[in-house]
């Protein structure tokens, strides 16, 4: 069944590039490209207060570049239209999201808000630092099973955290868990996430049904999932699915405004779809490796297309997460002697 089939969508197209779109009261939608497969972002523009005056609260920046920025000051003369801007809120360190955080700060004058974990990692991608380093990604990929053209692939992309976050700030305030923000006389309540970011923050306002998803629930693609260097034994997938379920527990009439794709309803829906989908995968790769595979062998079982250069770069780090995990449920053991890591069933 594809998500088209059960998932309500309000809104059949975004709002054009440079404009807003009210789609719940107080609630504007913004939609920003990307240069890449998966090619927009949305944003929101929240109505608040300041200082007893009518004025905005931000939900994510889009990426670092001029053409972004463009788009940015349109707004600011259509919809911001001179209103004062109280916060910047970024849900999590990804170039998308996080790239226009320094100059939107010092553009609007408004507070910069985002989960610790995500601070520090923005701050540590940007400096190649704390293991995210991109010479300890490719360690990690060679001893994964990545040799060859896919190397040479690897080899070249490089990070391109930098270039797409060129600056960020050096102060914040931190959003955490169960905290609750009054945005335009409504309470917004923080709900974490794992296994996409370190500490993704979600946003659900009660009043007016309204979950900010961010990536952790997309209406038609699957959110990314991967190891990561820094944390190479980590299992983010499990993370993942114990975080969305928690999702589940929201009404089901609640609005999911997520960063790729169109606002819909239906988010249990979607819930279980995505948790479907995961055990289906999980099940052909513990069905593939009869005989020893490493995580470069199984891309194909996992995504049946070709893969570009920045699609193979997280379609590594998802098989990584994939099989870590069903290492974890002890369906599958890793092989730890030799140049690479394989996965294998327990023999009976």
């Amino acid at each position: 069944m594809t998500p088209e089939s059960v998932l309500e969508y309000p809104h059949s197209a975004p709002p054009p590039g440079g404009e807003a779109l009210e789609i719940a009261a107080g609630v504007h939608w913004v939609r920003m490209p990307l240069p890449f497969a998966l090619d927009h972002i949305n944003l929101w523009l929240l109505e608040d207060e300041v200082d007893g005056a009518a004025g905005w609260t931000l939900v994510d920046c889009g990426i670092g570049d001029d053409a972004t920025r463009a788009l940015w000051e349109r707004i600011f003369v259509k919809r911001i239209a001179g209103r004062p801007v109280s916060r910047l809120i970024v849900t999590h360190h990804h170039p998308d999201h996080a790239g226009l955080a320094s100059w939107l700060v010092e553009r609007a004058g408004a507070e910069f808000w985002m989960p610790q974990a995500e601070y520090f990692a923005a701050h540590a991608m940007r400096e190649g630092q704390a293991g995210y380093g991109y010479d300890n990604t490719l360690a990690m990929f060679k001893r994964n099973g990545a040799a060859g053209e896919r190397l040479s692939l690897l080899e070249q992309r490089r990070s391109n955290y930098r270039s797409r976050v060129p600056g960020f700030p050096s102060s914040y305030r931190r959003l955490m868990e169960g905290q609750t923000h009054r945005i335009g006389g409504r309470s917004w309540r923080v709900i974490m996430g794992y296994g996409h970011a370190p500490e993704h923050a979600a946003l659900y306002c009660e009043e007016l049904g309204v979950l900010i998803s961010g990536d952790m629930v997309l209406p038609r693609i699957s959110t990314n999932v991967s190891v990561w260097a820094n944390e190479p034994e980590g299992n983010p997938l499990a993370l993942f699915l114990d975080s969305i379920s928690r999702y589940a527990e929201l009404p089901a009439t609640t609005l999911t405004l997520p960063s790729h794709g169109l606002p819909f309803r239906g988010l249990r829906e979607r819930i279980a779809q995505l948790t479907e989908h995961h055990r289906l995968r999980l099940a052909e790769l513990h069905e593939v490796c009869d005989t020893p595979k490493a995580a470069a062998d199984v891309l194909g079982t996992l995504f049946r297309r070709n893969l570009d250069t920045h699609q193979l770069f997280f379609a590594m780090g998802e098989a990584m997460a994939h099989l870590h995990y069903l290492h974890n449920e002890g369906r599958l053991k890793r092989s730890v002697g030799g140049d690479v890591v394989r996965y294998v069933q327990p023999t009976p």
